[in-house]
């Protein structure tokens, strides 16, 4: 609070422009003029708390107005309207501060009010360099201005000081009237007080003011705090004496008071009428009656009244019908700025998009239509195709029945996935795919809870909501990709789904409802059994898809694969020709997959180059040139110099369409070895690879399954100086680690009866080292079919004979030299097969699993049966074994 100052007889003067401050007031303005900022820099930075300027009202010549307090003169009749002047910029937080301006006449005001400086702050803007100040004032004490002159850049003014002494003042304190106007200022501002203290939950400060500051000064400070005009500033500001500034300033807070208690009382009487729902129902009405006027009410419904009309149609049973509109009832209760509402609305939207009694509507199932269905899709797959129609015919004699779930097992690109897309055009139902791949989160199948952020159905639910019907073909591909965390494992979660039992209460965790999957068809698709949890494939029927022959490679290749690939590429059969002899080379030279994607791939790559030469010789001959213009010498120089396009006479009426057809047809590309070679590469493999390989003693050929399909392994052995030891390599496992073990014990053991060690010297190792080796050393190895491979390249090794390069084996073997039956003969075959190899050695008790073979494979390889690990021997070695007799069977 401003104590009284002794004023000096001259104050450097700031004006203010439109606006008042009063004494006990404080105001925060920013200087940037040069007038202002030469004025702060002299008259209270330089003097630090001493300085004291005076401010003084100024009025716009626009916003003039007769005042009592007002005038255009100060001081000895100096007419202040018209002396020059500039304009100044300085600007508080809610007015412009006036300054000079030679065109513009401006009106001072009479009295002023002197200022102190509570805070000073200087900057300098960039990058102009201009330094501005930013001053805290506190309006002191009134003064009236004498004279006006200047002082270089800024204003001065000779003033009188308008405060009463003491004296006075003690004197006008004992005056009855003023005790009275005291007693009401104080009442009044005491109830302004209260009331906003209950608005506002303040005022503990203000009333310490009314208890400690006189009250001619309280009223200066009241007025201040509130939003007056101009003229009623200047009014308070002209008030000198205190029983008319008491008296002002009473009339303007009781003003100020009665404003906000009819505020109020509006507000009450609004929120007495309307509640909250009533004035959302009020504002709805409006808002439909402004559509309706302006004709946009057709479109644009209620979307919680959509959401529940949605609803109403969706068939819901009658108990999740019951569980919908409580949470309906609870969303219209909520505001939409609340937090659970978008994720009450999603839920109820999921609700209502979900198929609960919505199916599609299957046609008459014909057997015969469905057999040339699933002929024209896929070729071969014989056993694969007789169970599918077997599985049809069922559904036709028992529409209503638990079908198993069919599960196809095979390598990659054989047709799996195709498959189950074709099952779902027999039937006519819709088809959707759901990946679980690389899935490790069991909330992926079952959905997350709603309490979580972010939240959301499963994959199957979501599923179902996309394809919009409760009976499709739901196809889950890569089964045996699934993995399990910390945050479960997604094949337990299938259990359920997989169940006919079970699935018809599928309960998704986001849900949180009963949903019946039992009207959906299952088919799931793998590459390998054995990740497969036991209890998950115990609800699943294994159907086996082992890879394709090179003749149906062919024939696929032919009616699917060309066709395709050349429709993706822009071109048609007029443009590229690629004969069966090029295909078949393609298979056997570049491919030797399971499947037929590499082989889609190479006949992609012929197409590319294709397209680059057509897309060339369509730069070199314009194929859109005016019929007329065909005789011109230009153009028949472009014809003769391009060699693959041949002359022809064309009619002057053949359209433009017709030229170009013409000149494509002339000359289609045809595919011969010279240009395979070109475009794919040298060849990859060869039939020259495998007597290569075993052109020395100690190397045998092993058949083996992968997940990509059978495949042809090699296992080399070699001795050296040693102890007598052991050495594996090839990334091996610990399975086949122990074959090696049990093959060079058998071999250690038989060896004198296979002549391969005399009866003096029994100690086969002997000073030396065995290394058996996997080639490639890359690829992880594993599993005990390589028995019988690892005994033969031993006994090469030790008895310096080759292996028959044409042979091929297989099967596990037991320390007494027993062959026990393997799985995945049928891959294994179709590798050796592939291979170009002619004899292949089974298990004896395998030879049940060879009527899954191919008879076209069959009739072109020699199958050899063997019980035990001698008749491996026998049929392994160029003229048989010749020390068989001499062993102890």
């Amino acid at each position: 609070m401003a104590e009284s100052v002794e004023l000096p007889g001259r104050l450097a003067i700031l004006p203010f422009r439109n606006k008042v401050l009063l004494p006990g007031a404080i105001i925060r303005i920013r200087c940037t003029s040069p007038s202002s900022v030469k004025l702060v820099e002299q008259e209270l930075w330089q003097r630090e708390e001493k300085g004291i300027i005076g401010i003084l009202p100024v009025r716009d010549a626009a916003v003039e107005a007769p005042s009592a307090g007002s005038t255009s003169s100060a001081g000895g009749g100096t007419n202040l309207g018209e002396r020059s002047s500039k304009t100044q910029e300085e600007t508080s937080d809610s007015h412009k501060l006036g300054g000079k301006n030679q065109q513009e006449v401006i009106h001072w005001h009479n009295r002023g009010v002197a200022a102190r400086a509570l805070h000073l702050s200087r900057g300098v803007e960039k990058p102009s360099g201009r330094v501005t100040y930013i001053v805290v004032l506190e309006g002191l004490c009134r003064f009236s201005v004498q004279e006006l002159s200047t002082r270089g850049t800024y204003y001065t003014a000779r003033i009188t000081p308008l405060e009463m002494a003491k004296a006075e003042m003690d004197q006008v304190e004992q005056d009855p009237d003023f005790v009275a106007l005291s007693r009401q200022f104080k009442a009044t501002a005491m109830e302004l007080i209260s009331v906003l203290e209950q608005k506002q939950k303040t005022g503990g400060r203000t009333k310490v003011l009314l208890e400690t500051v006189p009250v001619h000064k309280l009223a200066d400070i009241f007025v201040a705090s509130f939003e007056i005009n101009f003229e009623e500033q200047l009014c308070m500001l002209d008030s000198v004496d205190v029983k008319v500034r008491l008296s002002k300033a009473t009339e303007l807070v009781d003003r100020h008071l009665q404003s906000i208690r009819v505020a109020e009382k509006i507000t009450q009487k609004v929120e007495g009428q309307l509640s909250k729902s009533q004035k959302e129902f009020l504002l709805r009405q409006q808002m439909r009656a402004i559509k309706e006027e302006l004709g946009d009410n057709d479109d644009e419904e209620d979307d919680v009244a959509a959401l529940e009309r949605k609803m109403q149609d969706a068939g819901m049973p009658a108990n999740i019908w019951k569980h919908a509109q409580r949470e309906l009832r609870r969303l219209k209760k909520m505001q939409p700025q609340q937090p659970g509402y978008n994720s009450s609305r999603v839920y109820l939207e999921l609700l209502a998009d979900l198929p609960w009694q919505t199916a599609s509507e299957e046609r008459e199932l014909d057997l015969k239509a469905a057999k040339e269905r699933l002929d024209i899709d896929h070729y071969g797959l014989a056993k694969v195709k007789k169970r599918i129609i077997e599985y049809l015919a069922v559904r036709k004699l028992k529409p209503d029945a638990r079908g198993p779930v069919l599960c196809f097992v095979g390598p990659p690109g054989v047709g799996k996935t195709s498959l189950a897309s074709s099952i779902a055009a027999a039937l006519g139902r819709k088809f959707i795919r759901i990946s679980l791949g690389g899935v490790k989160d069991e909330a992926d199948i079952r959905g997350h809870r709603r309490t979580y952020i972010g939240s959301m159905p499963g994959r199957l639910i979501d599923g179902l909501k996309r394809v919009g019907v409760c009976n499709p073909v739901m196809l889950l591909d890569e089964i045996d990709k699934t993995g399990s965390d910390v945050r479960g494992d997604p094949a337990s979660a299938l259990l359920e789904v997989l169940d006919p039992e079970q699935n018809k209460t599928f309960n998704d965790h986001y849900l949180n409802l009963p949903f019946d999957l039992s009207k959906v068809i299952f088919v799931a698709t793998a590459n390998r059994v054995q990740p497969i949890p036991p209890a998950l494939l115990d609800r699943m029927e294994v159907i086996e898809l082992p890879g394709y022959t090179p003749e149906e490679k062919l024939r696929i290749a032919m009616r699917h694969l060309l066709p395709r690939v050349l429709d993706q590429h822009g071109l048609s059969f007029d443009f590229l020709q690629i004969p069966e002899a090029m295909v078949k080379l393609v298979i056997q030279r570049y491919t030797r997959e399971a499947g037929v994607r590499n082989l889609e791939r190479n006949l992609a790559a012929l197409a590319r180059a294709a397209a680059v030469r057509v897309a060339e010789r369509d730069h070199a001959v314009p194929l859109t040139k005016d019929v007329q213009r065909l005789d011109s010498p230009l153009l028949d120089g472009r014809l003769a110099d391009e060699a693959e396009v041949e002359m022809e006479v064309i009619p002057i009426g053949v359209d433009n369409h017709d030229i170009s057809n013409a000149f494509r047809v002339a000359s289609p590309f045809i595919v011969d070895e010279t240009m395979l070679e070109k475009v794919l590469g040298p060849p990859k493999y060869d039939d020259k690879e495998t007597a290569e390989r075993v052109a020395t003693p100690g190397v045998s050929v092993g058949l083996v399954w992968t997940a990509f399909g059978g495949e042809v392994q090699f296992v080399e052995a070699t001795a050296m100086g040693g102890k007598g030891e052991l050495h594996l390599t090839g990334q091996l496992g610990d399975v086949i680690k122990e074959s090696a073990q049990i093959a060079l014990t058998w071999v250690r053991a038989r060896a004198t009866e296979l002549k391969l060690t005399t009866a003096v010297e029994s100690n086969l190792l002997e000073g030396r080292d065995v290394h058996i080796h996997f080639p490639a050393g890359a690829v992880p190895k594993d599993g005990p079919s390589a028995g019988v491979t690892l005994v033969t390249s031993l006994v090469s090794l030790f008895s310096q004979r080759r292996v028959r390069a044409d042979t091929a084996m297989t099967g596990e073997m037991t320390l007494r030299g027993l062959v026990l039956p393997v799985g995945g003969v049928k891959d294994k075959v179709l590798a050796a097969h592939r291979y170009g190899i002619k004899r292949v050695i089974l298990p004896e008790r395998n030879f049940k699993d060879l009527a899954e073979v191919p008879a076209a494979v069959l009739s072109s390889l020699e199958i050899l049966l063997a019980k035990r690990m001698e008749d491996v021997l026998e049929q392994a070695f160029e003229g048989g074994c010749p020390w068989r007799q001499h062993s102890k069977l």
